[in-house]
Parts: C-alpha cells; structure tokens; sequence
C-alpha cells in the first residue's frame, strides 16, 4: 500500500528535523527567522500536531533531553524513513511546476463585479503589500548572513516572485488608468 505524501506544512516541519535534531520551541525559531509563514501555513500551535503526526508514521523519532534553560525538552530528529518521503517530495516539486492556489487568480477571474476605482483602489493596495512583503524579505534575510546554500536559495525565489508580481501589478495597473482598460462589469441577472 503506498504512503500518503507528505502536506506542505509536514514538510516544511519534517525538513527542519532533516537538517539538525531540534525541539519545539527551535522549530518554530527557524520557521520565523527563514520566514516561513509566507509560503507554507505553519501555525505556532500546529507545530507539535504535525511533529505527533509525523512521528505516528515513523518519519520522526523523539527523546527527551535535559535542558539548561528549564524543563527537559523532547528533541525531534528525522528517521531514515522521513529522509526517504522528505527526498521523494522534494524531487516530484521539481520535477514539474504544480499549479497554485491563488486567491488573486480567483478574483481576476471575478473582477467584472468590482468597478474599475474599486478595481485600482484593491490593486494599488496589493502592489503596496508586495512591495512591502519584499522589503521584509530582504531585512529578513539581511538580518542571516550565513545562510546555508538552500535557504538563500528559498530567499533569493520568494524575492524574484514578488518583483514578477510587482511588474504584472504595476502593467495592470498602468492599463486600467487608461480610458478603456478592457475591464467591463457583469450583467446581473436576478435569480429567484
């Protein structure tokens, strides 16, 4: 019977135990400082369910350890099971682009019932978001200077998505300031 694939988030979680044995608290240390939360949904209280989960298929293993800083801590530490689904997800992601789950795709394909000001007014507000997504993205890396090889890597893609984004937004933009932007409501039809 084949295994089920890992989740983004068991992932993303199973990934950091790969790289050194880490607790809890070290984890989600890790997740803020590579700002991990832009691109995988890693809730702070979701940590320890995905690591229950990921030891109940024997993909992680955990001791507990003494700590100096107070209680003992449970140290979590990949299996050679979990370096086999972590390898095995890692080459079918890049193997073959996946296709997103974009809330943006959904609304530019609703954007007939938004007016074209509403239109500007919500897009000037994302192209802010972008730019300031980027800024934070850069102090965050800036703020890392000896990042391994990968890490870098995960930053320096996240910045070149977001200034593509910024392009498309600011052409689109650009083309909805003309006086026929292409952009026309919907007829609405009343249902009963």
């Amino acid at each position: 019977m084949p295994t089920r694939p890992l989740t983004h988030a068991e992932q993303a979680i199973l990934s950091l135990v790969y790289e050194a044995p880490r607790h809890g608290y070290e984890i989600e240390q890790t997740i803020q400082a590579r700002d991990m939360r832009a691109w995988a949904d890693l809730g702070f209280s979701s940590i320890y369910y995905l690591l229950g989960r990921l030891d109940r298929r024997g993909l992680v293993r955990s001791v507990r350890r003494a700590s100096p800083e107070g209680p003992a801590r449970r140290i979590y530490r990949c299996t050679p099971a979990g370096a086999a689904a972590l390898r095995d997800a890692v080459r079918r992601a890049l193997v073959s682009p996946q296709p997103g789950d974009s809330p943006v795709q959904l609304a530019l394909a609703n954007l007939p019932v938004l007016s074209p000001s509403e239109t500007r007014r919500a897009l000037q507000r994302y192209r802010k978001h972008l730019g300031q997504r980027l800024d934070q993205l850069r102090r965050s890396q800036a703020a890392q200077p000896d990042l391994p090889v990968h890490v870098r890597a995960m930053f320096a893609r996240s910045a070149a998505l977001l200034r593509a984004e910024i392009r498309w937004a600011d052409t689109f933009l650009a083309r909805l300031a003309k006086p026929n932007p292409g952009v026309r409501p919907h007829s609405l039809r009343r249902t009963l």
